[in-house]
């Protein structure tokens, strides 16, 4: 089938591979490292609270019933349940000699994903974009402007994104994870972004809400959207949060 085996992720796939033999001899690209967290200084800051530890909930029925969810209720979430879906996505839980580990499984604890959010319908918090800071636990406001519909455009103007009170963009910066794993670790970046859309979709399961992973999205538009410049940071994969 040469339709696909001439395509660049085929070639990609292809030469990112290692047997035993090549990977004795393999040389990874020299690429610097970068800083392992990304704030915005400039920007205003949003105290996440930490009263949303909610009773254990069983795995079990949040797996059965998740499911992509495209419809949602007009009523708003609430800002401590925003900071819930956060932290199950990528909370810091834990320290193991200079890492901080989270709650989402990561390549060499390199952590390559940052998470942005549009919030469109969040009691207590305007609308517009916002930052995750992991390290300091709270969000970084970057723009009053974009909206739910501002979302929805760059996903392929998906109706459902502006219905949901909130919409998770992921980024990948490629230097935390490449700098040590080079051409290989570009496979990682997509395993880190699966894990942490699937955590958010079940803490989202767990307080009523549903979501929809999104891969569809104008990439450059996206990236603008967010501020980033599609090279060294871009927009990997998104997700749409909603009441059922």
């Amino acid at each position: 089938m040469p339709e696909l085996h001439n395509t660049i992720a085929v070639e990609y796939l292809q030469k990112s591979s290692l047997d035993r033999v090549t990977i004795k001899s393999h040389k990874r690209p020299d690429i610097a490292a970068t800083a392992r967290y990304k704030t915005y200084p400039e920007a205003e800051k949003i105290t996440l609270p930490v009263d949303w530890r909610l009773q254990e909930a069983r795995i079990l029925p949040l797996l059965q019933k998740r499911r992509s969810r495209r419809n949602y209720a007009e009523a708003s979430l609430e800002l401590r349940e925003l900071a819930f879906l956060l932290w199950a996505a990528q909370g810091i839980t834990a320290k193991m000699g200079d890492h901080f580990l989270r709650t989402s499984p990561s390549a060499g604890a390199l952590y390559p994903i940052e998470t942005y959010v549009v919030v469109e319908s969040i009691e207590g918090l305007p609308a517009g974009l916002y930052h995750f800071d992991v390290e300091n636990f709270q969000l970084e406001r970057l723009s009053p402007e974009v909206k739910g519909k501002d979302a929805a455009h760059v996903c392929l103007d998906q109706d459902f994104v502006a219905q949901a009170s909130l919409t998770f963009f992921w980024t990948v910066v490629l230097r935390r994870s490449m700098a040590k794993y080079g051409e290989r670790g570009f496979r990682y970046l997509f395993l880190d972004a699966g894990h942490i859309c699937q955590n958010a979709l079940l803490a989202a399961e767990a307080i009523g809400c549903g979501g929809c992973p999104i891969a569809a999205f104008y990439d450059q538009e996206a990236n603008s959207l967010l501020g980033v410049d599609g090279k060294n940071e871009a927009v990997i994969y998104a997700a749409s949060i909603g009441r059922k």
